[in-house]
């Protein structure tokens, strides 16, 4: 809902502004607009971004069964990233390429948890869960390393025009959102979310049975062996 709306805003023409662009290209698709040479800067994307890129890190890192304290600061980090890009985005001098820096530290970090810290958690859970992060945690981090080169072609460096843009990442947001999140379905579908530490509730359940079912899977955990689950046997861990 929220990417529709930003798409809907930017198909409007709305949800943009002006900025002088630092770097003048002869080629008058992205030379400019007007006699200031502005080029259109989408600030509703980075408003679409803000609040949907931490939901899709929530649910990846989830599958990871990582604490909540990691969950929280790798979320602030993608915070940081999108915002510091925005400013950069609006920053009509060479100083953009400063915010943009600081955007690419915070998404390096981001790139370490979800493809090393996450991917360890995830490893002790089970191999059908450790596929499933696997699949879905590098699939996400390709396509997220391919938004500052789309940056730095387009708000930053000015080379391709705002049509091409739109394109770009378009292309990329229905790669990284719908199709990462039937990636992410398909690969839950035989997880119990017990498993990762979630405790859910279905509409049709009593507490009770919620409670049944969280103790037997405490107890198998701390039984001191191997646990054999859908996806094959697995050491014991505590997260």
């Amino acid at each position: 809902m929220v990417a529709a709306i930003a798409y809907f805003t930017m198909g409007s023409d709305l949800g943009q502004t002006g900025i002088p662009v630092e770097f003048v290209r002869s080629n008058p698709k992205v030379s400019g607009m007007g006699t200031n040479q502005n080029r259109e800067i989408f600030y509703v994307r980075y408003i679409d971004w803000t609040i949907t890129t931490p939901l899709l890190l929530l649910d990846l890192l989830l599958t990871a069964g990582l604490p909540w304290p990691t969950v929280l600061y790798t979320i602030l980090l993608d915070e940081i990233m999108i915002i510091t890009g925005l400013i950069g985005a609006l920053v009509q001098s060479s100083y953009k390429w400063g915010y943009f820096v600081f955007g690419m530290t915070a998404f390096l970090w981001v790139a370490f948890t979800v493809t090393i810290t996450a991917r360890q958690y995830a490893g002790t859970l089970g191999t059908d869960i450790s596929k499933t992060y696997t699949i879905c945690g590098v699939w996400t981090i390709f396509l997220w390393f391919l938004y500052p080169i789309a940056w730095g072609l387009c708000e930053g460096g000015n080379v391709i025009s705002p049509d091409s843009e739109a394109v770009f990442y378009g292309i990329l947001d229905i790669l990284a959102k719908p199709v990462f999140g039937a990636l992410l379905l398909w690969g839950h579908r035989g997880i119990d979310p017990a498993r990762l530490g979630l405790h859910i509730r279905d509409y049709h359940e009593h507490s009770s049975d919620v409670s049944d079912r969280n103790l037997t899977h405490h107890a198998e955990k701390s039984n001191g062996g191997a646990t054999t689950t859908n996806g094959g046997t697995v050491a014991d861990a505590t997260v």
